[in-house]
């Protein structure tokens, strides 16, 4: 039993450390971003493919159903947050403990979501500041804490796969 519950202690300490270190770097350069750059505007870090720019999504993951950051819309998205957030802490804790990838996904995936559902709360909208193009071709802007909803999902996804591949490998 000693064992099983020191395994235990590993998942919710991964779920601890994750969530501290990308909470601390996501509203750091956050704000350093506010700080910084002033509203709407853009620090050309690689020309052509790589700037710093200042802005604010009243909406959801790339700027879906953005409007005004008052009232209805606002509310909807802490709450929707709040029910991922909730989910998600579900998942995790019924998650095995051998399924470390899935630990660490759903970890990557909280942390980002707290990240974010701090800013709706403090400010009716997400501060994003990192923006991607290349060519014509233009990535909205994001931050810290949608890299690590991305990068959590992107494990997930990649576990499940493979998981499955296993799976049907080994049945008769």
């Amino acid at each position: 039993m000693r064992n099983a519950d020191l395994k235990m202690k590993r998942k919710y300490w991964v779920l601890i450390i994750c969530f501290v270190s990308i909470f601390i770097l996501d509203q750091y350069t956050k704000h350093e971003a506010q700080q910084k750059i002033p509203l709407y505007h853009t620090i050309k870090v690689i020309d052509g493919f790589f700037n710093l720019t200042h802005l604010r999504n009243t909406g959801g993951a790339f700027g879906i159903l953005a409007g005004k950051k008052e009232g209805i819309g606002s509310l909807f998205f802490i709450m929707v947050s709040l029910g991922a957030v909730g989910v998600i802490l579900y998942l995790f804790h019924k998650a095995k403990e051998h399924e470390r990838s899935l630990s660490l996904s759903l970890s990557l995936i909280l942390s980002g979501a707290i990240g974010n559902l701090i800013d709706r709360i403090r400010y009716g909208e997400v501060v994003d500041f990192l923006d991607f193009h290349l060519f014509a071709y233009h990535w909205p802007a994001f931050n810290i804490a949608d890299s690590a909803i991305t990068i959590g999902i992107g494990l997930m996804a990649i576990e499940l796969l493979f998981h499955d591949k296993k799976r049907l490998k080994t049945s008769p």
